[in-house]
């Protein structure tokens, strides 16, 4: 956006923000009802007629979401002949759009009321539409659906595309032992497994995430090779186990404070050995290549507000490692938007 506006155009960006929710929903009642989908397949364009008739939604429907979609520019009509914008397909047809618009409808959008009593509180105060957790992540095996979907969905797509990259790094050295912190339902020690046939792994989670990752090993027949260690990382008194070479955070230390995230990093580094490799995977929001995924990881930090724990948030990379130089570690390796994804590697070492 300019910086420079004129009082009729900051007037309406400022309508935007004032009937955001409103044309939000509309864009997920065109999809969910089948109508951008049907002007998708009818690509030179559909009469309003045709498409009341196809999709057996009614007229007054139609025609109020027809000029929704008009004014956020996700259709184009002319001579009564709608046809879908470039927008429209993304909308449909874009990985990233799709998840994101999921995550914001399923699990977001009616805690997001919340968000000020949230920074009041410090508290996830949305949370409570969808559980009575503390945080949403002793909740997330027993999220309610579609909410359960659309977070491992959201939280995978920010992370899968980052694994092939990210086994190359973790592997140079031929680690024999991962700790894999945070590990969630266990993708990552699968992707390990998969890559070297002789590395082990130990998943560090909450016991109610832990069940699942071992779940899902078991399907693997992978139990011979991934162990399970539960662990509360804010409860100070719990420690990492030492004896990993190479100790993994995934998109872990964005769902906690500043203050949180160098106690938990004090943890691994009094863990480490000087042959200990730490690496933090992080899809760092001042680090990135397009303003869609800037856009989309600072909202994101508004869903740890509401949702996730009330003190967390996304990051830029040197926050990241000043914080990880005050828990005791050196920053020995930057990996800057790995592969084909959003995340930055850094490679950290004990301090002498």
């Amino acid at each position: 956006m300019k910086k420079e506006l004129s009082a009729i155009d900051a007037k309406y960006e400022a309508q935007k923000i004032a009937f955001g929710p409103m044309y939000f929903q509309a864009v997920v009642a065109l999809r969910e009802l089948g109508i951008l989908q049907f002007i998708s397949n009818n690509r030179k364009g559909v009469s309003i007629e045709t498409i009341i008739e196809k999709t057996g939604v009614s007229e007054y429907s139609v025609t109020l979401l027809l000029e929704a979609a008009e004014v956020l520019g996700v259709v184009e009509v002319e001579d009564n002949i709608i046809k879908i914008s470039k927008i429209g397909f993304f909308l449909l047809k874009d990985e990233m759009t799709r998840v994101n618009i999921n995550f914001m409808n399923d699990v977001c959008y009616l805690g997001a009321k919340n968000m000020t009593e949230s920074f009041k509180n410090g508290k996830p105060e949305g949370l409570k539409v969808l559980g009575g957790w503390p945080t949403i992540y002793e909740g997330l095996s027993v999220l309610p659906e579609p909410a359960k979907t659309s977070w491992f969905e959201f939280d995978h797509y920010y992370s899968d595309n980052a694994f092939p990259e990210a086994l190359k790094i973790v592997f140079r050295n031929n680690p024999k032992l991962i700790f894999d912190v945070g590990g969630n339902t266990g993708k990552w020690s699968f992707a390990c497994c998969k890559h070297d046939p002789n590395v082990r792994l130990k998943i560090l989670d909450l016991p109610v995430q832990l069940k699942v990752a071992q779940a899902n090993a078991t399907e693997r027949n992978l139990l011979d090779r991934i162990s399970f260690h539960p662990i509360d990382l804010l409860d100070r008194s719990q420690e990492i186990p030492k004896g990993a070479d190479v100790i993994w955070m995934s998109q872990f230390l964005d769902c906690f404070s500043k203050e949180q995230i160098i106690q938990i990093l004090e943890n691994a580094c009094n863990a480490a050995s000087e042959n200990t490799t730490l690496y933090i995977l992080e899809p760092f929001f001042d680090n990135q290549n397009f303003p869609a995924a800037h856009h989309s990881l600072v909202a994101t930090s508004l869903y740890f507000t509401i949702m996730a724990n009330g003190n967390s948030k996304m990051y830029r990379v040197e926050v990241m490692k000043d914080l990880a130089r005050q828990a005791g570690f050196e920053i020995v390796e930057t990996y800057p938007l790995i592969g084909d994804s959003y995340h930055t590697i850094l490679e950290c070492k004990k301090r002498d």
